[in-house]
């Protein structure tokens, strides 16, 4: 199941500890705080105050800057920082588009024979969902339903477009949490509508199944646009 967890600056490695180089550390830091809005669009980050944060040089700073640069987290302004960039209405648009050529894809294949072992993952996913709904995380719960959505592509059997969804997840997790900031009420729609995907999945429901999923990726580019 695909998280959202604080950053972490050592990984187990054969029952020893192995601290992760600097620049990573630092990686980490800022894109998870990105991520779960502890830096949110248009703060501006300076290399001083993230040296001393992670407890690192500036030269691993800059280093991690250059690569979520990359990744368009953040815009690089010489002597001055780095800007974390808002999430745009375009981009919200390009994602819907991508999710929705992809989602529809893999709901419309998978419908006809839904894998039992499919459903048990769905169904563990809803209750972690519900979970994290219970308890107020949003960015766990933002984690959950994204990974809800990724079983089913995978189901799909298609490696490629698994591969093109996975790229999707940092803009979707970050998407998720603000715009679910913004609208609170859509934590219960969202856990109602990944009920009805379920039920439709199993009752091999494809109609309604591609029906649910174009109404429920559809919602983010529409509070996008200022409606209700």
């Amino acid at each position: 199941m695909d998280t959202a967890a604080a950053p972490r600056e050592d990984a187990a490695v054969g029952g020893m500890t192995k601290v992760l180089p600097a620049a990573e550390r630092v990686y980490l830091h800022v894109k998870t705080g990105v991520l779960n809005r502890s830096y949110e669009g248009g703060t501006l980050l300076t290399e001083g105050g993230l040296a001393e944060a992670v407890g690192v040089s500036r030269t691993p700073v800059r280093e991690a800057l250059l690569r979520l640069e990359a990744e368009g987290l953040i815009k690089l302004y010489p002597k001055k920082g780095a800007l974390v960039l808002p999430v745009s209405a375009q981009e919200i648009a390009d994602v819907v588009e991508t999710r929705l050529l992809v989602e529809r894809h893999a709901v419309a294949k998978v419908v006809g024979a839904v894998p039992a072992r499919l459903i048990e993952r769905l169904e563990e996913s809803l209750a972690e969902q519900r979970e994290h709904a219970a308890a107020g995380d949003l960015v766990a719960f933002s984690a959950a339903d994204r990974g809800f959505h990724a079983e089913i592509v995978r189901a799909a059997g298609n490696r490629i477009l698994a591969h093109l969804y996975d790229q999707l997840r940092d803009r979707q997790l970050r998407m998720g949490v603000a715009t679910m900031h913004a609208e609170p009420s859509r934590v219960a729609k969202n856990l109602a509508e990944h009920a009805e995907i379920l039920d439709a999945l199993r009752e091999g429901a494809a109609e309604a199944a591609a029906g649910i999923v174009e109404r429920h990726v559809s919602w983010v580019s529409t509070l996008a646009r200022g409606e209700s």
